[in-house]
Parts: C-alpha cells; structure tokens; sequence
C-alpha cells in the first residue's frame, strides 16, 4: 500500500458561524466567556475566538526577532464547544436557518428564533 492512499483527504465542515460573531463558551476552561470570532478553519472543524484559548510560545531569536522571547498565540478551539451569543438572554444559541417566502435564506438562532444580523 503506498503512501498517497493511506492519507485521507478530509472534507470541510459545514460551519454556521461567521467571522464578526459574538459567541460564548459552553464548556471547557473557558466556560461562560465572550468574544468575537476571529477566523473558521472549515477543514479543522475549529474557529479562532478572541482572547480564547491563548497560548504562551517561548520563541528562539530569529533574523524576524532578533530579541526571542515570550509570544502570546491564540490558538482555534472546537467549534462544538462555542454558541452564538443572545445578548438579550445573555446565554449561547445554536444557529438555523430559515428560508424567506421570496427564497432568501437568513440565519436565525434557535433558542429565541430572533434573525442574525
């Protein structure tokens, strides 16, 4: 068996959250916290969310940094484990859709049915 067969080319991730969400932590060590969404990996099935999970790198000095030193890092997170944030309820949602009558499809959220914007 050659190599190239035994690599598994994965599929993206249908992935409901956008870059500019404002989400919430539902479990983990960061349980109950806030940010905006940062950027999707859709093949990783993660998003990045800002000032979640940050991470310090010790950095050896380089011709870019001639100094070295401590790199903070905000590293992806699973996207299971984030919800669109309910400013009015103030708790995570699951995201939806909803398809309008003239056919256009909005994005609604599935604790208050109240459209994402």
């Amino acid at each position: 068996m050659s190599h190239q067969s035994s690599v598994i080319s994965r599929q993206p991730y249908k992935i409901r959250l956008k870059v500019g969400d404002a989400v919430m932590v539902r479990s983990g060590k960061y349980k109950n916290r806030t940010g905006k969404v940062l950027k999707v990996h859709p093949k990783l099935n993660k998003v990045t969310v800002e000032g979640i999970n940050v991470v310090k790198l010790h950095r050896k000095p380089s011709t870019a940094q001639p100094q070295g030193g401590i790199v903070e890092l905000t590293k992806p997170i699973w996207v299971g484990k984030v919800g669109l944030y309910d400013s009015t309820a103030k708790k995570p949602s699951r995201v939806g859709f909803k398809i309008d009558p003239k056919g256009s499809k909005s994005r609604i959220m599935k604790a208050s049915g109240k459209e994402i914007k």
